[in-house]
């Protein structure tokens, strides 16, 4: 489909893009400006994960800058929009602060936008989950006056939920990046379950291609035997890319993380460890409140 650089279309929108309105276009003071942003996930496995509202935007835009984890997804992406595609993964660097990389990611993405491009960043997982150059670029954006939004999309914690069989909503989940749970004082509560995010990168702020300095695992250990009993189980866990693969799923406790393999895309899953507590007053006064709106729906009623 052939696209204006400044984001209007002549040819009605894709499949998948009905009822979503494309970018505001017009020079009144109150209307965005031209070139917009779409940020969009490419999901774990990008074959079966891709959402069709997301190809739509990818063949859409004038520009995909996209940061995805493995071939078969940059070939897509490329497949989707031959002209487009541009992969912003070069700018990670060994050694180099990962936040440095994360901020060029953030003007590679505002100068497409303010160029007048319909540009879509499509990142692997759910785009929204650990992924600030995202967030920073949408709220760049808005500032400057152009349209930007984010569209859902698959992460890690989804498929582990379905390959360990977690329902989050029984027990609740809490869930923290690694290295921001062992140094700003997190609390958890171990009769509920918690995941722990980016594990095998715990303390290292820079990017490495092949392994990170695990220097502060001994800590995460300390902590987490504080909170756990030591032969409390808990789970490895790093979800299949591709088709025909397994997740890798394995069971530790909280020692054994000192004798790795880890790798920077493993979770680590902690079941609850303790029954619930019940509060039985609260209970009582629930049911109390709950019965009397009732009685007073009835009065009404009859009268």
């Amino acid at each position: 489909m052939a696209v204006e650089t400044n984001g209007s279309s002549n040819e009605p929108a894709p499949p998948g893009l009905a009822g979503i309105p494309g970018p505001p276009h017009g020079n009144g003071a109150n209307e965005k400006r031209n070139g917009s942003l779409i940020v969009v996930g490419t999901g774990i496995r990008t074959v079966g994960h891709l959402t069709v509202e997301a190809v739509a935007w990818i063949k859409r835009a004038d520009k995909v800058l996209y940061v995805v984890g493995d071939p078969v997804a940059e070939l897509m992406l490329k497949e989707l929009n031959p002209a487009g595609a541009e992969s912003m993964t070069g700018m990670y660097a060994e050694g180099k602060p990962r936040i440095d990389t994360y901020n060029e990611m953030v003007e590679r993405t505002l100068a497409c936008v303010r160029a007048g491009l319909v540009t879509c960043m499509a990142c692997y997982g759910h785009p929204g989950v650990f992924v600030y150059p995202s967030h920073e670029s949408i709220r760049r954006a808005r500032a400057e006056g152009f349209s930007a939004r984010m569209l859902p999309g698959i992460s890690s914690e989804d498929c582990l939920f379905a390959d360990l069989g977690v329902d989050p909503g029984i027990n609740g989940c809490q869930s923290y990046e690694a290295t921001d749970f062992l140094v700003n004082c997190r609390v958890i509560d171990p009769s509920s379950s918690v995941v722990l995010w980016q594990i095998g990168v715990v303390g290292d702020a820079t990017f490495k291609p092949y392994g990170y300095d695990l220097s502060a695992m001994p800590l995460l250990i300390e902590r987490l035997l504080s909170i756990y009993p030591p032969t409390h189980p808990m789970y490895l866990y790093e979800a299949a890319v591709f088709h025909g693969c397994e997740p890798v799923i394995r069971q530790i406790t909280a020692a054994e993380l000192a004798y790795g393999p880890l790798s920077a895309g493993n979770t680590l899953y902690i079941p609850p460890a303790y029954m619930r507590t019940a509060d039985p007053t609260t209970y009582l006064r629930m049911n109390a409140l709950i019965a009397a709106s009732k009685a007073a729906s009835g009065a009404t009623t009859a009268r």
